[in-house]
């Protein structure tokens, strides 16, 4: 077989579309390739929002990485069961959220769980529920470095870790600075941007009088920079899965692409049109419908226009494909469109089938 052709899944007649698929061995090596761009593999706390994968979770420990980040509770319990040590909700719990937090820690006590703050009022709830519990909760201060989307500015930080000392069983464990809107093709560009920021973190790191400080730093863009020029801690998650977007845009990153989606051609309404399987509700569709997906097997196809369970391609030789043809798609954004799905099927590294739960897409798994 062509290496080109590594996606093609044995016996594809007898599979469902549209369908999420998984390839094992790519994504131990998309592991291996991580761990190897960065000196200490205990600077290492990918973030799981990607895949929400248990089996993929179990990957990463069992290849020595033992800290994590989430967005979700469900995503934090995925990691509690999985046993890891350490995890971050990267996302401040407000409301209900709360409550399930402390659930979390009661129900998994082999994981250490910490969360975000951003804001002393929500520091004083989460506080006041630790006091009641008896629990002693360690909190990252979460930082605005530029994305302007959740945070303290840097300069108020000061403010906020002196009201906090104040606050019983409550321990400030480190800082959180999350530069989603660094995200220049150019490596170049992304560590100049990224200069001011490991500036202000070192000088807060620095001032802030707390010892043993810890700093959780950047995403994927980003990582390679982090990686060699800190020793903070880095939290990349698309590297697991890889997908369009990044490729095109990170060259220095040589993740394999390590999930497509599956869709079969159901209908040619016209002469040079065909309909696919593959719609809003089968892969990620905030992008522009051009940046959706990439057919692998059908690069020259043009899409026309796409519906809830329908996506319309105009082909150059429509002859060359007839209905029932199966499609192998690399989306362009990956994290949305696992999310997509209750399981993946995953292709083993002897070939072998296998579908692995989306356990974590769910708003809640028992919390």
């Amino acid at each position: 077989m062509m290496q080109q052709d590594w996606y093609i899944i044995p016996n594809e007649e007898t599979l469902e579309t549209p369908a999420l698929v998984f390839y094992e061995t790519r994504i131990r090596e998309n592991i291996g390739i991580l761990k190897g761009m960065i000196k200490d593999v205990g600077r290492l706390r990918p973030h799981v929002k990607t895949h929400k994968c248990l089996e993929i979770t179990h990957m990463l420990i069992d290849a020595g990485i033992n800290k994590f980040k989430c967005a979700t509770i469900a995503e934090a319990e995925m990691l509690g069961l999985a046993k890891a040590k350490d995890v971050l909700l990267a996302y401040q719990p407000v409301g209900e959220n709360i409550n399930r937090f402390f659930k979390l820690i009661d129900q998994y006590s082999g994981t250490s769980f910490s969360c975000l703050l951003d804001n002393i009022e929500t520091a004083s709830a989460i506080s006041d529920m630790a006091v009641s519990k008896n629990k002693v909760i360690e909190v990252y201060i979460d930082l605005n470095v530029g994305m302007n989307r959740t945070g303290i500015l840097p300069e108020l930080a000061f403010g906020l870790v002196k009201a906090l000392l104040n606050l019983p069983h409550i321990i400030i464990k480190g800082l959180h600075a999350y530069d989603g809107h660094i995200h220049d093709s150019s490596i170049d560009v992304r560590s100049q941007k990224a200069e001011p920021i490991i500036a202000q973190l070192h000088h807060l790191k620095e001032t802030l009088g707390i010892e043993h400080l810890a700093v959780i730093a950047g995403g994927t863009p980003t990582f390679p920079v982090y990686a060699k020029h800190t020793d903070f801690d880095c939290s990349p998650g698309t590297f697991i899965l890889w997908d369009k977007g990044y490729q095109d845009a990170f060259a220095e990153q040589q993740f394999n692409t390590a999930a497509l989606v599956i869709s079969r051609i159901v209908s040619k309404p016209t002469e040079d049109l065909i309909c696919t399987d593959l719609g809003h509700k089968a892969v990620a569709a905030e992008k522009d419908l051009k940046n959706r997906v990439f057919f692998l097997n059908a690069p020259q196809f043009d899409v026309q226009s796409q519906s809830e369970e329908h996506l319309v391609l105009k082909a150059e030789n429509p002859g060359n494909y007839k209905v029932g043809d199966m499609l192998y798609g690399l989306p362009y954004h990956i994290c949305p469109t696992v999310a997509l799905y209750e399981k993946a099927l995953c292709v083993g590294d002897n070939q072998s089938l296998k579908y692995w739960d989306i356990i974590s897409r769910k708003r809640k798994i028992t919390i």
